[in-house]
């Protein structure tokens, strides 16, 4: 590997400490069950989150405003495990009982219509109306406990392990690996001016860009892909947990509804570009649109202007430019749309993506920059052909899809609450951040969704053309 590609991956690795750790099989396995000590890692990165980055001036605040205030989040991770173990096992719920009240479910408005909301919780509007932190973290540590107790029920021989118990416990897993991420974009818009930076030292940002901006091009203008059949999804519907001859979980490949059925679609021949479109990329299309009284473009969330200069937000707080010129911008499915208009291209299907992502992404065992091997992105290495075949990183970013996130052939929708999100502003997103833990990153078959318009979560965008 050349010096220069070399210098353009993650320098080290950053998961609290215990990345090594999260290397091994069981951490990195896609599907299937986790293990205590799965979650025993997850937990560190939720408290270092929630209890070591949050300061107590900040817990009832709204970093952004389609949210909820953050306390609420460090309520609704275990109520979530504490209601889907107790629908599971037929049990009562942990006390207090009333937290289901308030803290059962976020929300996601409209953007363009707030007031229209899918079902959720209605919280407390002032400070002193919600549960005491300390009186939260009891609640935790409570359901916590629960859910080792049914491990060792299982090692113990009191207690079946059945595929509908597995799965309520892969999901809640995912679900609190997801809810990271998402409390983690949200501080961004903080970060520097009331967030407490994540653990360890500051990244040596200057000493990055240059070798970043030292680092070789693609070899091609673009990767020509297609025509090909592209296989989506895995088999795995979830009403047949409780059929009695089915019993098999340990092989299982649980997913999330709308991951489900497996089936093949067909792409034609394409042209992508080798990197998600760039911070620098986007500022001079952003100036360009600047002199246009019709543009409707807008300066990404991912930014901040201070003192009559543009930065890009880190966890560490803003940082120059020039430092963060070659990751790829994170900004919306509009924004980036209007962007590939202006090049004569398009923002790719969800098919078209996948299969792009299948051929040159090397993921969190490629040494990817996921699961938190950095607390910032990185600049996308795709597309040097005398390395690994042009494979690479896109920087540790989500993709936008043009793909509606919606229902599809044989799709059996369960409780899991897809089906509410299937209203014509959501897009299918693929790939997996700096801060997606490594199960979700490395499972093909996940598919996450924004809205159109919603400009903090960090998913970049990559233009084709049609051949």
């Amino acid at each position: 590997m050349c010096r220069a590609f070399r210098a353009c991956l993650p320098i080290r690795p950053c998961y609290f400490d215990t990345h090594a750790d999260l290397a091994h099989p069981e951490a990195v396995k896609p599907f299937g069950l986790p293990t205590p000590a799965d979650w025993h890692h997850l937990w560190r990165a939720w408290d270092t989150v929630t209890l070591g980055m949050i300061p107590s001036a900040m817990l009832h605040t709204k970093p952004i405003d389609l949210r909820h205030v953050c306390v609420f989040y460090i309520g609704h991770i275990p109520m979530f495990l504490d209601m889907l173990l107790s629908k599971t096992l037929e049990e009562d719920l942990s006390e207090p009982r009333y937290f289901k009240d308030i803290f059962e479910r976020g929300i996601d408005p409209n953007i363009d219509d707030p007031e229209h909301c899918h079902p959720h919780s209605i919280v407390p509007t002032r400070a002193e109306d919600w549960p005491t932190l300390a009186t939260i973290l009891q609640f935790r540590d409570t359901v916590r406990s629960r859910l080792l107790s049914i491990y060792q029920d299982v090692e113990g021989g009191k207690r079946a392990m059945t595929r509908r118990l597995a799965r309520t416990i892969v999901l809640c897993l995912e679900h609190e690996g997801f809810h990271v991420e998402t409390l983690l974009y949200m501080l961004l818009q903080r970060a520097g001016s009331g967030t407490i930076p994540p653990p360890g030292p500051v990244p040596p940002f200057e000493a990055l860009a240059k070798q970043w901006a030292a680092a070789p091009a693609p070899c091609a203008e673009r990767a020509v892909l297609g025509p090909a059949e592209v296989e989506l999804g895995h088999d795995d519907q979830e009403n047949e947990d409780l059929l009695e001859n089915v019993h098999e979980f340990e092989n299982h490949e649980f997913g999330w509804d709308n991951e489900s059925p497996r089936r093949v679609v067909q792409v034609g021949k394409v042209e992508f570009e080798w990197r998600p479109v760039s911070n620098g990329e986007f500022r001079a299309f952003l100036e360009r649109e600047a002199t246009k009284e019709e543009s409707k473009v807008k300066m990404p969330a991912s930014w901040v202007e201070e003192d009559g200069q543009v930065k890009v937000r880190t966890l560490y707080g803003p940082v120059a430019f020039h430092i963060a010129e070659h990751w790829p911008v994170l900004t919306s499915y509009d924004n980036l749309f209007a962007y590939a208009q202006s090049k004569g291209g398009r923002l790719p299907t969800e098919p078209e993506l996948r299969l792009f992502l299948d051929k040159y992404e090397v993921g969190y065992e490629g040494g990817g920059n996921v699961g938190f091997r950095n607390w910032h992105p990185v600049p996308s290495t795709m597309g040097i052909m005398d390395v690994d075949g042009g494979r690479g990183s896109n920087g540790g970013v989500w993709e936008w899809t043009s793909t509606l996130f919606d229902g599809h052939d044989g799709l059996d929708p369960t409780t899991l609450y897809s089906t509410d999100f299937f209203d014509e502003v959501h897009h299918v997103v693929l790939g997996a951040s700096y801060a997606t833990i490594p199960r979700l990153a490395g499972r093909r078959t996940l598919r996450n969704f924004y809205q159109h318009n919603y400009p903090y979560p960090w998913v970049a965008g990559r233009i084709v053309y049609d051949a």
